[in-house]
């Protein structure tokens, strides 16, 4: 059999940094498409856009405040938010899931969809010289 190349250790390591990645935002992106986290209030401060070739994004910053006084985040962003969502001193219910920079409105979030599909790519890739390696010994046996 040979000798696992260069390539395929990369492209191995690739992968497993995927699914490092992915898991380190696995616990809170679940945690917000559950709606699991601290309620409270966001009040929004202001609107910070970034502007692409014919597309802007913006997210409204602003603070949270738990519902029991606890927690206090300011400079925080509301996930999901655009440019009409709020205007400056507006409240809108929220959650906090812990994640640095930025808590959810009530209807939560599906970044979990995202983290699911960069685990699936980095287990592809990961295992895929390992795979294909297999598939190349099984054909020369065949032979």
């Amino acid at each position: 059999m040979r000798r696992v190349s260069a390539f395929d250790v990369v492209v191995m390591a690739c992968g497993l940094a995927l699914i490092a990645l992915a898991a380190q935002n696995l616990g809170p992106a679940l945690a917000a498409a559950r709606g699991d986290g601290t309620p409270g209030t966001f009040t929004a401060a202001q609107v910070e856009c970034i502007s692409h070739p014919g597309h802007e994004q913006c997210t409204w910053m602003g603070e949270f405040r738990s519902d029991d006084g606890t927690v206090r985040r300011a400079g925080i962003g509301f996930y999901g938010s655009d440019r009409a969502m709020f205007a400056p001193g507006r409240h809108s219910r929220a959650f906090d899931t812990g994640r640095p920079g930025h808590v959810y409105g009530p209807g939560g979030s599906n970044e979990w969809i995202v983290v699911a599909l960069l685990m699936a790519a980095g287990a592809a890739l990961a295992a895929w010289p390992l795979v294909r390696r297999r598939g190349r010994a099984r054909q020369l046996q065949e032979s």
